[in-house]
């Protein structure tokens, strides 16, 4: 193809994504204006589409019962899961399952309401809704929307959450608090180190939610809910409903999550994989478009640290280091990630691949 017709060809792909983007409507948008096909600037690579069927069907990911009384099982579980797969399920929580259900109905609410509301809170510093978040940037748009909401440590005022929202987003933020510091102590325990360790490190500090919607999609198998990608941060814990799209690659194979009603899905991020020094492994995932005619619902928290000033040093945990364990990582700032424009969860490994020691650093 000429040189000539290729620019042309990727100006007219450039227009079209913004003006879906100006346009404000969505995905959902799409579907409200009566589209039977999905626009171009929705088709992926087609390396990107060559295996979206998982390629086995006798895998799962863990599960864990946090009801169970013996802590040290439960201890070991955790270790193992995040050690072989990144990922796993918890049930038993505590959380109730009311307060699940109205969880999941409140953002599905939000996302299904006429785009004159939502795009109200179009890129917002702490409230946010989009489609993509780094749309002009991409080879590809993805086939969702998204609510995104900066809980902590400066959470926004209240009368800038989604009123459909509000009270949940704010529960939510709660009670994911809870557990995620319940199960950070777990994590630290089967580490070896003290139980606060995390905490100390200000791996509370900053919570970021993000509600993404995967409505139908007519034409699944040319367009990706979300690409492969590792989550950046330290953990994410994510609450999906009943419709399935979620997949973890494990080994060489697609392996999909599948929906267990009430279940908070938990997975190491790369910071996790850097403070662990590669105790733990954050794991490539992706979302399928959603073939089914009931939308998606996905609502997860991410944690990042807190403290993030010039003189705040992460890198794996001295505790974890010897001899025979020598660090695999140098470290680092949270500025130098920033500096790096690695904000969001677009790629695999990024930050890992950043800060890696080569083997003659060791010697």
């Amino acid at each position: 193809m000429a040189i000539g017709s290729t620019i042309e060809m990727e100006r007219e792909w450039v227009k079209e994504v913004k003006e879906f983007d100006e346009s404000k409507m969505g995905v959902q948008g799409l579907l409200d204006s009566g589209v039977t096909t999905i626009p171009r600037i929705f088709i992926h690579p087609p390396e990107n589409l060559s295996d979206l069927q998982p390629s086995s069907t006798h895998f799962e990911i863990p599960v864990i019962d946090l009801s169970i009384t013996n802590c040290s099982k439960v201890i070991d579980q955790i270790k193992e899961s995040f050690s072989t797969w990144g990922f796993f399920q918890v049930i038993n929580h505590g959380i109730p399952m009311q307060d699940i259900e109205d969880t999941i109905k409140a953002f599905k609410s939000f996302h299904e309401q006429p785009k004159e509301i939502k795009s109200a809170y179009v890129w917002d510093q702490k409230v946010s809704y989009y489609s993509n978040f780094n749309i002009m940037w991409s080879k590809a748009v993805n086939w969702k929307d998204s609510l995104r909401v900066f809980t902590s440590p400066n959470p926004p005022k209240l009368e800038t959450i989604p009123s459909v929202c509000r009270k949940e987003v704010m529960q939510w933020d709660e009670y994911m608090k809870g557990l995620c510091e319940t199960l950070m102590e777990l994590m630290c325990e089967g580490l070896g180190v003290n139980k606060n360790r995390l905490k100390e490190l200000s791996c509370l500090g900053m919570r970021k939610f993000v509600c993404h919607y995967y409505p139908y999609c007519p034409q699944p198998d040319l367009t990706l809910g979300l690409p492969t990608h590792t989550d950046r941060g330290v953990l994410t814990l994510l609450l999906q409903n009943e419709v399935s799209g979620l997949q973890i690659k494990y080994g060489d194979e697609w392996v999909e999550v599948k929906p267990i009603h009430g279940a908070i899905i938990v997975n190491v991020g790369d910071l996790l994989q850097i403070f662990t020094n590669d105790q733990f492994k954050s794991v490539e995932h992706r979302v399928l478009a959603n073939a089914c005619k009931e939308s998606r619902v996905s609502a997860a928290v991410i944690y990042n640290p807190g403290k993030r000033g010039e003189s705040d040093i992460y890198g794996p945990l001295t505790e974890l280091l010897s001899p025979e364990n020598p660090a695999l990582y140098r470290n680092f700032t949270i500025p130098e990630i920033l500096k790096q424009g690695l904000t969001d969860d677009s790629s695999s490994k990024a930050i890992v691949d950043l800060f890696r020691l080569n083997c003659n650093d060791n010697d």
